[in-house]
């Protein structure tokens, strides 16, 4: 009959084995990465791979950014490229986003939700048809419309989060000023979010 030698090689991988082994089981544990990521999306081998940075996508806490919760709050962090939302009865969600395509598009600040539309119509800027002439002039809801199937406007003009039909932009610098979302987490938002919402892009 064979013995395992006890060496100091056997220890210190048995060591890190057994450290890495609840992280493991963490990263397949589907619950813990439902709320952040869609499980219904399309595959993705022919589209260009995205580089994100998940060590700066983490749970924030409301009273960091907001004096008083309100009937609820939402920082879209444009560093991290994600959303987060707090409404009072302890709901806390963190979604993955959009943010614009450079410094100039990009608006922070304070503001709030004004509106929401559920299957929003899209009228491109005079600024964004300048920059691209191709756009049309007027595009009505459907799977073409960039805002996808839900959109939140803010007290700024043409600035929206909204949802998109094109998962590619998720997670990249893609837009011309606005919030995106996923479609199944824009609908999700949406339904929890009230007129009134705090909102601040930083």
């Amino acid at each position: 009959m064979s013995r395992t030698r006890l060496t100091r090689r056997n220890v210190l991988l048995g060591s890190g084995a057994a450290l890495m082994t609840p992280a493991l089981v963490r990263a397949q544990t589907p619950e813990l990465w439902n709320e952040a990521f869609p499980q219904n999306e399309p595959v993705i081998r022919d589209q260009e791979p995205v580089r994100r940075n998940i060590s700066s996508f983490r749970k924030q806490r409301w009273e960091d950014y907001f004096d008083d919760i309100g009937v609820g709050c939402i920082l879209c962090d444009i560093t991290s490229r994600a959303v987060h939302y707090w409404d009072p009865d302890g709901t806390y969600r963190l979604y993955p986003s959009s943010v614009p395509m450079t410094d100039e598009l990009t608006r922070r600040g304070r503001t709030k939700v004004v509106r929401k539309k559920v299957g929003p119509t899209w009228t491109p800027t005079e600024n964004m048809r300048k920059r691209d002439p191709s756009l049309p002039a007027f595009m009505p809801a459907g799977p073409g419309n960039p805002l996808g199937t839900h959109a939140m406007y803010l007290t700024w003009p043409a600035y929206l989060i909204h949802g998109t039909h094109d998962t590619r932009k998720i997670g990249r610098q893609s837009s011309s000023g606005c919030i995106g979302l996923y479609n199944p987490h824009i609908e999700e938002l949406f339904a929890m979010t009230k007129i009134g919402t705090q909102v601040l892009l930083l």
